[in-house]
């Protein structure tokens, strides 16, 4: 993916409650590229009508266009649901899923659970449903607003997924280019510049292959000649 809108994640999360075996869930759709949370909401069940009907306000919210849209998830329940699929289809969004058998391959929803339960003011528990859903309220503007992203160079989701990272990655290039110049000594006589901004981001990229070194050998005319000679007598 290279840019917003075109590929979202979705994930489900078990939150606490206070009585003994009680949880809700948090259903989330974030923009792989942005890392901006673009739908949630919080529930008492887990259950496939709940989940197509936060895809289908959040697209139409977001304005998705027809094929425009690939939604990535694991393999979980809802997920696999046939009015689910039905749903994709006819909002035309395609469906990507995790590999069988493979714990971590929907790893922006799993960081972004992470970072929800991890924060200070995460609760032991929860006390009930409006109890999950206030939390929700406040963590997700704290996230989307002002979290800065190591994933995408430090910016907010905000500002990556509505278009404002490139002029703040100017500026701070600029601010560390003043400090360069009032004392190079304190950077080892190189400029130093902004973490980079996402370009390509996807799930289970190919690995970049390594480029082929060049050969010591030199080929001569001579060379050349022999292997022409055993190329046409092997035929």
């Amino acid at each position: 993916m290279n840019g917003c809108a075109a590929g979202w994640s979705w994930d489900i999360t078990r939150l606490r409650g206070s009585l003994k075996w009680q949880f809700f869930y948090l259903y989330v759709l974030i923009d792989i590229f942005s890392r901006y949370v673009v739908g949630w909401l919080v529930a008492g069940a887990e259950n496939a009508g709940l989940a197509q009907a936060l895809i289908d306000e959040t697209c139409n919210k977001q304005g998705i266009a027809r094929d425009a849209l690939t939604l990535h998830s694991d393999r979980g329940s809802p997920m696999r649901a046939k009015t689910t699929a039905e749903l994709l289809v006819d909002l035309g969004v395609a469906a990507s899923f995790s590999r069988p058998r493979v714990s971590n391959d929907n790893p922006f929803s799993e960081a972004q659970f992470k970072t929800f339960k991890y924060r200070p003011e995460f609760p032991a528990c929860f006390w009930g449903l409006e109890h999950a859903r206030a939390h929700s309220r406040e963590f997700f503007p704290w996230y989307n607003n002002e979290h800065r992203h190591s994933g995408i160079g430090f910016m907010t989701p905000a500002a990556v997924h509505f278009g404002t990272a490139p002029a703040l990655w100017q500026q701070r290039a600029a601010v560390l280019q003043a400090a360069y110049l009032a004392h190079p000594e304190r950077f080892k006589g190189k400029i130093p510049s902004p973490p980079d901004l996402p370009v390509i981001v996807g799930i289970n990229l190919p690995k970049p292959q390594p480029s082929e070194p060049p050969h010591d050998l030199i080929q001569t005319p001579a060379l050349l000649t022999n292997l022409h000679t055993e190329v046409s007598h092997s035929h």
